[in-house]
């Protein structure tokens, strides 16, 4: 089940695109984190939504908010993709133990080997503010991300 709002999000260490440790409970105190995750790096879908990040980073990404990008595809394939698509922000893998990060969330398809499309917003404290579950090819609405971080 995906943590709801107003319950403490579920904390994590992931390595990302440059095999760099990145702990979500490093941002209290600081700064809200964007919890963005997807199913899989190169994908269409997941491609177009970091895009729209990428080309519109100030109104994700700013002083008082980290976008973290969760996907299970291993550090080197993140490393390539951020190359590829020049991500400005961190691209976590949640490849070993294979998507422990997204069952956590209760985003992590079983037999499918992979995350579906969860988005959170965590503020400095801890505390899920937005929580958004979509499937496999369901498009997130990024409209809904900037009125949540607006609401901060």
């Amino acid at each position: 089940m995906a943590p709801q709002v107003g319950t403490e999000a579920p904390d994590f260490t992931l390595r990302d695109q440059n095999n760099e440790e990145v702990t979500l409970s490093s941002f209290r105190g600081e700064r809200s984190v964007l919890v963005v995750f997807y199913p899989f790096a190169f994908s269409g879908i997941c491609t177009g939504e970091l895009c729209a990040v990428r080309d519109d980073i100030g109104s994700f990404q700013n002083d008082d908010v980290q976008v973290l990008a969760v996907s299970v595809d291993h550090p080197f394939a993140l490393k390539a993709w951020s190359q590829a698509q020049n991500y400005n922000f961190p691209l976590l893998s949640d490849f070993w133990p294979h998507g422990d990060v997204a069952k956590a969330y209760g985003v992590f398809q079983e037999e499918r080997g992979m995350s579906v499309r969860g988005t959170f917003l965590v503020d400095p404290t801890g505390v899920v503010r937005f929580s958004e579950v979509n499937g496999p090819g369901e498009a997130r609405d990024q409209e809904a991300w900037k009125k949540a971080l607006a609401a901060l």
